[in-house]
């Protein structure tokens, strides 16, 4: 989207930050030396990890598509029998040389001087709308799935829903390997609409499971696992792109397709993998079967713990209604809340970073980087990097301070990018500039807007109104991440080196709404959260029904 997209790669933080359904009274621990534990058993780490594969995919299927990009442009061309000269007026590079990418559309004169010109011009128009599909597709996928993740994981099982889901990955993986063959441009939107669908399901899936078979006291940072698969998925994605390895002409199908092989791997490995205990005692009310499996993961015989845990959980989860989408916005109790957490989703998609996931080469390329792609690759090392920082930053510091931090780190960064990209042409070390700021843009996005959100969507709501309050939000992450994935090529081309400024504005709307809007939340009762929601709103009333809990953490300071 995050990356998720490139953001929705963040909802793990969310669960991880509030557990699994009715542990709002106990407290999380964050243990630093996780795999030390006694309680970490070989049957536990291999089923996180098998787990772990399908964010894996998620990753590589984000960035899988960045590196190849002028190859896979230069395919549709030939595929829809545009003239040579053609190719070259668009694509501004000599099709025998792949190591010359081409510049960003808006730096070229695309008004028509006559037929030929005018030809060439439509063709270029076409060629964007196909990429931008092709980059966008995904999101679709996402947007429809995100809200089927868990009603597929409470009909089939965790296992069996991830198998299902392995499927999509599949077919997907295999549309988008043998586009070579065929329409290719058809072909790769389709499989990637496919693997968004996937992705849309793994999402949720992969959080949930590893959430529900972890340990109590490890299961946050077991449950990062799954951001870490993601980010490490879009980094190998972006270096087995890379030209002399499998982002040529004659193999980028290949790359597209490689995702099969997770997909193949995870599917044989879930086959020795539990069922989750929580699914079958809550869900099945199958004891035995639950006590079978906490045994397996436990290592042990005695899970009278967990057992006794899970009873309590299953007593909470029945006592409170659950709430659906439309009284989310239709009850004063909840309208103020889910309008702040949707407006938290669209800050992190609408800040600019998926435009720097799905297009860093070609940006890099029009700041003068002379090797774009290695350029990208260390956006996704510093990602990666930074989202492991992240996790540490989160649990120490409160979420509103990260967040406005992060902000306002990218409001800066994206000014710093404009001016690096109007002034290149007069001073060629801007390009230097423009790189650092790149980098120093997604570290903050990391810091705060990544995975805040997430946290706060799951801390505003209790247990009633929470599922429908993450699906929604879920749902508005994957919107938002097409808009910017369809949008941004056209964006660009209208703006020109001024399109960060852009989001540089965005982000600077959203830093001022966040201040005075956003309350904290780290360590706070959702009683306390809604009494700080009426303070900002200027409304004494008390809530229709309070529910005084301790958010897991409580005992943490901000």
């Amino acid at each position: 989207m995050e990356w998720e997209g490139q953001s929705l790669r963040h909802q793990v933080l969310g669960h991880s930050a509030t557990g699994r359904k009715g542990d709002e009274g106990k407290k999380l621990v964050f243990p630093s030396p996780v795999f030390h534990s006694p309680q970490v058993t070989g049957t536990l780490v291999f089923a996180v990890v098998t787990a772990a594969l399908g964010s894996f995919q998620f990753g590589y299927d984000i960035g899988v598509i960045n590196a190849p990009q002028e190859v896979i442009i230069s395919h549709y061309e030939y595929v829809l029998g545009i003239p040579l000269e053609d190719r070259k007026a668009i694509n501004n590079y000599t099709i025998n040389s792949t190591n010359d990418l081409p510049t960003i559309p808006y730096l070229r004169d695309s008004t028509p001087t006559s037929l030929e010109e005018e030809e060439t011009t439509t063709s270029t128009s076409l060629i964007t709308m196909l990429w931008s599909l092709s980059v966008s597709s995904f999101a679709v996928g996402g947007m429809i799935a995100s809200f089927l993740g868990g009603w597929l994981g409470d009909q089939l099982g965790r296992i069996k829903a991830m198998l299902v889901a392995n499927v999509l990955s599949l077919a997907g993986a295999l549309l988008m390997g043998f586009s070579k063959l065929g329409p290719s441009h058809i072909l790769i939107i389709s499989g990637r609409s496919i693997s968004g669908l996937y992705c849309g399901l793994i999402s949720g899936l992969v959080p949930m499971y590893i959430g529900e078979i972890a340990p109590t006291t490890l299961r946050g940072a077991l449950g990062t696992l799954h951001q870490l698969a993601i980010v490490t998925g879009i980094l190998i994605s972006q270096i087995v792109g890379l030209n002399f390895i499998l982002g040529s002409h004659e193999q980028w199908h290949i790359l597209l397709g490689l995702s099969a092989l997770p997909a193949i791997l995870q599917s044989l490995l879930l086959l020795f993998c539990p069922e989750s205990p929580r699914y079958l005692y809550i869900k099945l009310d199958e004891e035995v079967k639950a006590k079978k499996s906490l045994k397996r993961l436990r290592g042990s015989d005695d899970v009278t713990k967990d057992i006794t845990e899970m009873r309590k959980e299953k007593e909470e989860a029945s006592s409170e209604q659950k709430v659906s989408i439309i009284q989310l916005f239709t009850s004063s109790s909840y309208r103020q809340s889910i309008i702040v957490a949707l407006m938290l989703h669209m800050a992190q998609q609408f800040s600019g970073i998926n435009a720097i996931f799905y297009y860093s080469t070609s940006i890099f390329q029009t700041a003068g980087i002379s090797q774009p792609v290695y350029a990208t690759i260390g956006v996704g090392a510093v990602n990666m990097v930074f989202t492991a920082l992240s996790v540490f930053l989160v649990e120490k510091a409160g979420r509103r301070s990260l967040f406005l931090i992060g902000m306002s780190g990218m409001f800066v960064c994206a000014i710093f990018m404009s001016v690096g990209l109007i002034l290149l042409n007069k001073l060629a070390w801007m390009s230097y500039v423009s790189m650092v700021a790149i980098f120093l843009f997604v570290s903050f996005f990391e810091i705060g807007p990544g995975p805040i959100p997430w946290f706060m969507v799951a801390e505003f709501f209790s247990q009633g109104p929470r599922p429908a309050a993450l699906a929604i939000a879920a749902f508005s992450n994957w919107t938002c991440n097409f808009i910017v994935a369809l949008c941004f090529q056209y964006v660009a081309k209208f703006c020109g080196p001024y399109v960060f400024f852009l989001f540089a504005g965005v982000v600077l709307a959203f830093t001022l709404f966040t201040f005075f809007k956003v309350p904290e939340t780290k360590g706070k009762s959702f009683e306390e959260i809604a009494a700080e929601f009426r303070k900002k709103s200027g409304s004494a009333q008390a809530p229709k029904a309070a529910v005084e809990m301790e958010f897991l953490g409580a005992s943490e300071t901000v």
